[in-house]
């Protein structure tokens, strides 16, 4: 069975830089798409970013465009997600997922699996 292994979260203050990573372990995935959302206490799971199998195609959340960048090594079978200029409300546990699409998408129930996350902190 498919598994995702996420590592890189952290303490961070204000202003700095994390880069999280996502491995992919057993057998092959039939999906095209991989993402991260995140989740902080007491609010739902949101997209932030994710992108297709050609590393072309790309979607993110209005609250991190111009600050992260996902990115994809198929070869290692590996997704990242590097975080630039971090504000105190990019604290949240942070999740890789893959989807079956081909496209994309930015709803939690359009992806299968998932990692069991890495905890993001960022002081002000």
């Amino acid at each position: 069975q498919v598994q995702l292994v996420e590592s890189g979260g952290g303490l961070v203050q204000a202003g700095g830089s994390l880069r999280l990573s996502c491995v992919t372990s057993g057998r092959t995935f039939g999906g095209s798409v991989m993402g991260w959302f995140r989740q902080a206490p007491g609010k739902e799971r949101e997209f932030v970013a994710a992108r297709d199998w050609s590393g072309v195609v790309a979607d993110y959340a209005d609250s991190v465009k111009g600050r992260f960048t996902i990115s994809r090594d198929n070869t290692n079978r590996a997704v990242y997600l590097q975080m630039n200029s971090l504000k105190p409300e990019d604290t949240a546990v942070y999740y890789c997922a893959a989807s079956s699409a081909v496209v994309p998408g930015h709803k939690v129930h359009e992806y299968s699996i998932w990692g069991q996350g890495t905890q993001v902190t960022v002081s002000s």
